[in-house]
Parts: structure tokens; sequence; C-alpha cells
């Protein structure tokens, strides 16, 4: 039986996103990460002026504008203005405004300028297991006669 193709008109929704992302999730990892940062963003910036973009938001829009081959800034804001799911892994809310690209550009360089770009590729590396070690053979060259060998 064909199902109907109307729209349902609910405009809030009441289902945490959190709960419908799988456990193993890349965002994550990217989160588990950052968290382990957190004192060293804390001493990036100061206790008075004006509040910044956090630096946890830049490095996950960073990753975004990476991964997806955004090919600017602008493009990025834009697809972050609409695109539900670059929101959520920036981890903005559906009411929040999205930043004006220069003030993305700029506060992202001041975060990536110092020693955190480092640090933050260093979190996010997770080192692979290392395979077992075979016992070395002797090196054969088969196209040689066997006596030769």
């Amino acid at each position: 039986m064909r199902g109907s193709d109307e729209a349902s008109g609910s405009l809030f929704s009441y289902v945490d996103l959190e709960a419908r992302i799988p456990a193993r999730h890349p965002r994550r990892v990217v989160n588990e990460a950052l968290a382990s940062l957190d004192a060293d963003f804390d001493a990036l910036y100061t206790d008075f002026g004006r509040p910044s973009i956090a630096p946890e938001k830049l490095i996950r829009a960073s990753l975004l504008y990476i991964l997806f081959s955004i090919r600017s800034e602008r493009q990025l804001m834009e697809q972050m203005d609409y695109n539900l799911m670059f929101r959520w892994f920036v981890g903005l809310g559906a009411d929040d405004t999205v930043w004006v690209p220069t003030v993305f550009t700029k506060n992202r360089d001041r975060l990536l300028n110092t020693d955190m770009s480092r640090k933050v590729i260093r979190a996010m590396t997770i080192p692979a297991p290392r395979p077992a070690r075979a016992t070395p053979r002797p090196p054969t060259a088969p196209h040689l006669p066997r006596r030769l060998r």
C-alpha cells in the first residue's frame, strides 16, 4: 500500500537528538578530545571583555569546512544557517544565530595560530594498535635457481 505524502505540520519536536545518534559517531570522539583540552582553552582566554566564539565550536566548524570541502567561510556559514546536521555537529541550536564569516575567520585564526592546533590534532588522534611481530624470514629470491638462493 502506498503511503501518503502529507506534511506532518508539527513545528516542535520533543525527541532528544543525542538519543538518535549512534554511540560510535565521530562527533563523540571529537567531543571527548575537546573536553580533554578544556584547561588549555581556559588558559587562552581572559575573564573579562566580550565573549568570543567557543573554541570547541570553532574547531568543530573547521572540521566540517575541511571534511565537506566547502570552498569558503561564507559558504560554510550559509550551510550552517540551514543545514541542521551542521548545526548539530557544531553545537548550535536551531534558533541560534550563525556567525558572521569574518568574525568566524578571525576567531579561528587566532585560535589555530597558537600551539592549540597541534594539541587538538594530538588529542583527536588515537594510536592504532601495533600488529604482532612475526619472526623474520630470510629473504628469498624466487627468480634465482635453487642452488643460488
